[in-house]
């Protein structure tokens, strides 16, 4: 059998296979004369051709029998080290109840779906319209980790302890320890990508996204990203619009005598108390004051979008599953005390040790790191401040931001270190659930990045009180950062896709049945998100935090965010394998880190404002002992921070429609479940008893 061509994707391979080559389904319903594959598993090239079909025959028996109930097919002959899967209708429906997506009914509401309702939705005769790809496909990975052996057996081809397995152990969790199962990935489906491709990075409109494609094609994750990336770059228009009025018509901003200063230079901003005291209002304060509203009225608008999209891709009603060991996970083989499953089994108190005396001290560790790294900056830019004074030239002023440089060269060094650290501490902890294990990875690296992006200027600002200081350092940080990035989101791409491609196009030419399996097994894993999610940490951080005392900081991360939503976009379709996708309904524990940093910004702000010139001549005038001011600042802070919370009390974190409709879903779920009791009473009733 030949293999399809490259740009055919799942079409093409759909055809090549053939509909009599897949294992065969026992449902009627589920019989259909073209079969779609969804997810391609890589055997090791060892594996033996009874083993592949033992594997295929378990992947298609039903879940009664420890089963995954699917379809798969072998491809080329039994010794192709590829299996090729894909779900038959009443699988994919079971699944889609057992998620707790909502769906469509022939009214046009959406509700929970309901295996034993399915007539009663709109299209569920058609898999491909009523859940969307990257639904079928997490499905597929779903099922296939559900298999548990029904007995104790042994798998065939395989010798020693690898093939043993016992009654209730995961058979798909064994195959992959054994190293019998090297990767399982989705397929990618060529056509619908270059339609997304021209919808999404190839247009040259600046506004908008194709979100509904996007959650399509890659599922709620990623579209949920984009949606943020989007939301929060075109939310970036109001403090942008003020930071270039404060920078170019605010009197007396760009210098101390009033001239128009180089706006992007640092020292476009006041740089003493002459230039700013005069003034009833300064900029300064009046950034300080929009920063903590803006960042309020940010996220709750987020969350209210967040919502609707959750409704609008039925994901509002996720249902709550206990949770599979995760892959990883170690342990001697017993009993599960919950489930009464046989799976790995690790003490809690052992991880905890390994917690508390091993990953909270190098964590530590590094924290140390930063510090020495500060200590390091301080001392250089004592250097070069004093070389600049005794010579004067532009010269010296220009290496006046060597120590700036330099320092983030190492806090980012430092963090790719750390990052890996922290992905093998989590390893070694050995967590059961992937949620706790995402949980304590994402904390450890939340925790650092912070300390280590944002303890500088926290110190510049709170302790050693420089604010000409602070400015240089986050001018510094910003235009270096963005210029890192542009090298990363743009150029590094546009080199992959003109050199790389084009000889792997003239490959595809040359060999024109090469082979797509192949092609795509080739190309990297998709690194997931959590870099991108940082990144947007961060510069929400150095916007919400300090922007106040450079007006710019918007300006260069909207300009940034414009090309990164491009790069991003263009990374994840063309120079990376395709994800599986989870159904979720929202960013998850991302969102509570934005939320936390919009709370760290009014007590920046607020503090920063008794740095402003204005204020600080105004405490002087009034005679206020330091002790005094503090106290004042205290009470002011409070008040910001109940302001706050008054905002995002009156700001609902739903729409109106929003929380009508998952009313209605909750009563019409409840009201199914009620009448699934009655209607079983009334069949006990008409039972007739037993003599």
């Amino acid at each position: 059998m030949s293999s399809p061509k490259p740009q055919e994707g799942i079409c093409g391979l759909a055809e090549a296979v053939g509909p009599e080559s897949w294992s065969k389904v026992s449902c009627p319903c589920c019989i259909s004369a073209q079969v779609e594959p969804l997810v391609l598993i890589q055997l090791a090239d060892n594996v033996q051709p009874n083993t592949k079909q033992w594997i295929m025959a378990m992947i298609s028996a039903p879940q009664k029998s420890g089963g995954a109930g699917l379809l798969a097919h072998p491809g080329e002959d039994a010794s192709w080290g590829r299996i090729v899967v894909a779900a038959p209708r009443c699988t994919l429906l079971k699944a889609t109840e057992d998620l707790g997506l909502c769906k469509a009914d022939k009214d046009g509401n959406m509700i929970t779906f309901s295996f034993n309702d399915r007539d009663n939705f709109s299209g569920v005769d058609d898999m491909q319209t009523f859940l969307t790809l990257a639904q079928r496909q997490y499905i597929v990975k779903y099922q296939l980790e559900t298999m548990r052996s029904v007995r104790d057996q042994r798998i065939p081809g395989i010798t020693g302890d690898k093939g043993g397995l016992k009654s209730r152990q995961n058979i798909f969790q064994k195959l992959q320890k054994a190293k019998v199962i090297l990767d399982v990935f989705p397929l990618r489906d060529e056509k619908k990508l270059k339609a997304l491709g021209r919808e999404w990075y190839s247009q040259k409109r600046l506004w908008g996204q194709p979100l509904d494609s996007i959650h399509a094609y890659f599922g709620g994750s990623v579209a949920f990203y984009f949606s943020f990336l989007d939301f929060y770059t075109w939310a970036l228009v109001p403090p942008a619009v003020l930071g270039l009025f404060f920078t170019f018509f605010l009197p007396k901003w760009g210098s101390t005598d009033g001239n128009k200063a180089d706006p992007f230079a640092p020292e476009a901003v006041p740089q003493s108390p002459e230039a700013d005291s005069d003034q009833p209002v300064s900029g300064l304060m009046v950034q300080a004051i929009f920063s903590m509203i803006w960042s309020t009225v940010f996220m709750e608008l987020w969350k209210r979008r967040s919502a609707a999209l959750s409704y609008r891709w039925g994901s509002i009603t996720l249902t709550e599953r206990f949770q599979e060991p995760r892959p990883g996970f170690q342990g001697e083989l017993g009993i599960n005390p919950v489930t009464s499953r046989l799976e790995p089994l690790f003490p809690d108190w052992k991880r905890q040790m390994r917690v508390g005396l091993v990953s909270l001290p190098v964590v530590l560790l590094f924290l140390g790191l930063v510090v020495l790294g500060m200590l390091g900056f301080y001392y250089c830019e004592a250097v070069m401040s004093s070389f600049h004074k005794a010579s004067g030239s532009i010269f010296t002023a220009i290496l006046s931001y060597l120590p700036s440089i330099i320092h983030i060269i190492y806090t980012n060094m430092l963090g790719n270190i750390y990052r890996n650290v922290a992905q093998r501490l989590t390893d070694w902890e050995n967590h059961r659930e992937e949620s706790s294990y995402q949980n304590h990875h994402t904390i450890k690296v939340l925790v650092f990045t912070f300390f280590n992006n944002f303890a500088v200027l926290f110190h510049i600002a709170f302790f050693k009180q420089d604010l000409n200081l602070l400015r240089k350092r986050l001018s510094s940080l910003l235009i270096l950062s963005q210029a890192v990035n542009q090298f990363t989101e743009v150029f590094v791409p546009y080199i992959v896709d003109r050199f790389y491609s084009s000889a792997e196009k003239e490959l595809k030419e040359d060999d024109p049945e090469a082979d797509h399996l192949q092609a795509e097994g080739s190309l990297p894993p998709f690194p997931g998100l959590f870099a991108e999610y940082i990144e947007l940490l961060v510069q929400f951080g150095y916007l919400s935090l300090f922007s106040c005392v450079y007006p710019l900081t918007a300006v260069l991360l909207l300009l940034n965010n414009i090309t990164e939503i491009r790069g991003d976009a263009y990374k994840i379709c063309c120079l990376f394998r395709k994800p599986f996708s989870p159904p979720e309904s929202g960013m998850g524990v991302w969102q509570a880190a934005f939320e936390v940093l919009g709370f760290v910004s009014v007590v920046s702000n607020c503090w920063l404002l008794l740095l402003a010139p204005r204020v600080q001549a105004l405490t002087d005038d009034a005679g206020l002992s330091p002790a005094t001011v503090v106290i004042y600042a205290v009470m002011v802070e409070h008040v910001l921070i109940l302001v706050k919370l008054i905002l995002a009390f009156m700001i609902p974190d739903e729409p109106d429609w929003v929380r009508i409709k998952r009313e209605q879903i909750e009563y019409r779920s409840m009201k199914a479940v009620s009448q699934q009791k009655v209607e079983k009473t009334r069949a006990s009733e008409l039972r007739p008893a037993k003599s």
